[in-house]
């Protein structure tokens, strides 16, 4: 019953693509539109009667997408439903990418057919116009380019989800968790709906998650909410690199630094699906003076780059009436809290975490605990902390090893890895010049 549902939503997406109600059917083959001008992006009325992960919208990605991201051979984008922070029905959209290769396993341990990873970038953004799905269009607006293009090289499908929804709800943890695995759930029934496409018929298919920095933070919500949620998908393996695992001690790390403009991000986007909260915020910025209301809210169109450079070395309290206080407040520290790993459910899969140990956005020690927490529940862990430099070059050092990783998980071998010890700790000196350079 639950698949003929998708396949229904797939068919619905199908009608809705071509009846005209929309202009959907003339942006397939047009350049693309930021999100907020274009209405392919709003969901159809009847779309709270859908089942997470079901397809509400489908078209080819406009314009020429496979012309501007590396071994890309055909790309769509999917709107599908998913689950919000609060856990009401909303909508979210993702990219897929289809290999030049096709992907052929070399194991003798029966790996499946088909690979599909689903890669998060480290979006940091309540601006609805700097989603994934968009961002995709300009070369280089990421350097994790390299990690997904990377992957697309060796025969893997690539999902790039919008995880923070269509609404750019940036740090609502369920919300990123959800989406990532719906998601998933999207790309599989597109590809039992749609054989053609090469992902065998959404039947033989091994998938993986993975992300850095703010993608990590997607990525781990979503091995962490996989048991309740979604334990059906055949996840079989998730790298989280440069994790964040507490969002308000992240605050604390990086006010008065190069990476201030986080804060004001992170405030907004938490603030996105709580009316209250985003209600006091405003009525507690400055109007007036060099830090007030109007440079605090330019993060509800900035890229993570613009607010990095708008904010850099401030004190993002010195925007409050109420300093302080007032961007710790109970209303905000509570959303902030919400964001803590390792309490709502362990991972069902085996993980790769890499981390620099002068990691100075997140400090490695929050990375160690949960590890420890992890590997004391009983997962399949491997962590490597590297004595080589800090959160932006680990992006790079941490490129090989983690589609190495991803290999033996596509592979069907990553049991190999623990077969003597099920949770691996080590320091590492890596430098990696393939990865990428910032």
């Amino acid at each position: 019953m639950a698949k003929s549902l998708h396949i229904l939503g797939y068919c619905i997406a199908l009608l809705i693509a071509s009846s005209g109600q929309t202009t959907a059917q003339s942006i397939i083959t047009s350049k693309p539109l930021p999100p907020s001008q274009d209405p392919w992006y709003i969901a159809p009325e009847n779309y709270t009667a859908a089942v997470p992960g079901d397809i509400l919208r489908l078209r080819e990605a406009p314009g020429d997408l496979c012309s501007i991201v590396a071994n890309c051979s055909a790309a769509w984008n999917i709107l599908y439903r998913t689950t919000d922070n609060d856990q009401s029905a909303t909508w979210a959209v993702t990219t897929l990418l289809a290999p030049p290769i096709e992907y052929s396993s070399t194991s003798s341990k029966k790996a499946l057919n088909k690979a599909l990873l689903s890669y998060q970038l480290a979006i940091d953004s309540p601006a609805v116009d700097q989603q994934p799905s968009y961002l995709l269009y300009t070369p280089n607006a990421t350097d994790q380019w390299v990690d997904f293009t990377a992957a697309l090289g060796r025969g893997w499908f690539v999902s790039v989800p919008d995880y923070e929804s269509t609404k750019a709800a940036f740090g609502a943890p369920f919300l990123e968790g959800q989406a990532t695995l719906d998601n998933i759930r999207a790309v599989l029934n597109l590809a039992r709906a749609r054989p053609d496409i090469g992902l065998a018929g959404g039947e033989d298919v091994r998938c993986a998650v993975w992300g850095y920095s703010g993608g990590s933070i997607a990525s781990e919500w979503a091995v962490e909410l996989q048991g309740l949620y979604a334990p059906e998908l055949p996840l079989a393996g998730a790298v989280l690199g440069g994790l964040v695992p507490n969002f308000t001690t992240v605050f604390y790390e990086i006010d008065g630094t190069v990476w201030a403009g986080d804060i004001p991000a992170g405030v907004v986007g938490v603030t996105v699906e709580d009316a209250a909260a985003r209600a006091f915020v405003l009525s507690r910025l400055k109007t007036t003076g060099p830090y007030n209301a109007t440079t605090f809210l330019s993060v509800l169109n900035n890229s993570v780059t613009e607010n990095f450079a708008v904010f850099a070395g401030q004190n993002i309290s010195d925007y409050f009436v109420g300093g302080v206080a007032d961007m710790f407040a109970p209303i905000l520290l509570d959303l902030y809290n919400a964001g803590q790993m390792g309490l709502h459910g362990r991972p069902g899969v085996p993980l790769f975490l890499y981390k620099a140990i002068a990691d100075e956005f997140t400090p490695i020690y929050q990375t160690d605990e949960l590890v420890a927490q992890f590997c004391a529940e009983g997962v399949d862990v491997l962590y490597e902390r590297n004595t080589v430099g800090e959160h932006v070059s680990e992006l790079a050092n941490g490129h090989t090893r983690a589609l190495d990783y991803l290999s033996m998980v596509f592979e069907a071998t990553i049991g190999d890895l623990y077969r003597n010890q099920s949770c691996i700790v080590r320091n590492v000196s890596v430098v990696d010049s393939t990865g990428a350079v910032l």
